[in-house]
């Protein structure tokens, strides 16, 4: 942070979350530290190797991908509960106001502190993420497209985060309750992290293989995220995949009046990676400042 962005009501919110400020970068350091020393560990042979189910790195990983993902809540209750529904609850909010101040630059000064921070921590992460997954990629948990490695390893996370400092400056005014006000935060933020992680995969058409029934399953390309299979018949239809065991209790052998023909087969190859990343993080990032401008909104109603 530069001496002009810390001028006036930011100097003022800097001081008064200096302590989970100076948390921040000992996360960082600590992750970090963490992976080096889990990485070189495996590495040079400890007792168990990097891919293995019980593996210490593999069991860190999982932890972090989940920490990961709860990141975006904790950042949005912290914005909801301390930096704001616990001032306008107390009524020390009306100090600033009186610092000649506006209400307006309060609440900027909370969500350009807020911002910055996520921003800054959850990228580092993300990085950190990405140095401790490198040797299990691709393992089982570890797919490019799994929840948790997917977006703890992409753009995503950093949005994600915005938007809980979005959802939290909004929803922190409206109830002005510090507990309650973290907790509805939490579940909005959450709710849509689920939502759109049951959605990404919608945002680009999948690819499709074919292949005879002679042959088999077609093969998939190296690393693909598979999406559906099942049965193709002569008038282009398809079937589910278990459609001739139903009748002949047999994968390879199908009824003659169901006019089989072959294998489909719809993915995503491994390229459409970065661009679901970037379609889901412009979607967040819109989230994100339709519940910032909801935020001021709801300032400017209350204090004109």
């Amino acid at each position: 942070m530069s001496t002009p962005f810390l001028t006036g009501p930011r100097w003022v919110t800097v001081r008064q979350h200096r302590r989970v400020l100076w948390v921040l970068p000992a996360v960082v350091a600590m992750s970090l530290a963490g992976v080096v020393a889990l990485r070189w560990w495996a590495a040079h042979g400890a007792d168990l190797y990097p891919s293995s189910p019980d593996g210490p790195l593999r069991s860190a990983m999982d932890v972090a991908g989940i920490g990961m993902l709860l990141l975006p809540l904790l950042v949005g209750a912290f914005v909801a509960g301390p930096m704001v529904a616990r001032e306008l609850e107390s009524g020390t909010y009306r100090l600033a106001l009186t610092q000649s101040s506006t209400s307006r630059a309060w609440l900027a000064a909370k969500i350009s502190v807020a911002a910055a921070a996520a921003v800054a921590c959850s990228a580092a992460l993300a990085g950190i993420y990405r140095l401790g997954r490198l040797p299990l990629a691709g393992t089982y948990q570890f797919h490019w497209a799994d929840r948790g490695p997917y977006e703890a390893t992409g753009t995503v996370i950093v949005a994600y985060c915005l938007l809980g400092v979005g959802v939290g400056a909004l929803v922190g005014q409206l109830l002005r309750r510090t507990l309650a006000a973290m907790a509805v935060t939490g579940l909005v933020t959450g709710l849509v992290i689920v939502v759109l992680g049951a959605l990404r995969w919608s945002l680009l058409p999948v690819r499709t293989l074919t292949a005879s029934t002679a042959p088999g399953v077609p093969k998939l390309p190296r690393d693909a995220l598979m999406m559906d299979l099942g049965l193709t018949t002569a008038s282009g239809g398809r079937l589910p995949e278990g459609a001739c065991f139903a009748h002949t209790r047999s994968m390879s052998q199908c009824p003659p009046d169901m006019n089989v023909t072959g294998w489909y087969v719809d993915y995503h190859p491994v390229t459409h990676y970065w661009p679901t990343q970037s379609i889901e993080t412009g979607i967040v990032l819109v989230l994100a400042a339709l519940a910032v401008w909801g935020a001021f909104a709801v300032l400017r109603k209350r204090h004109p």
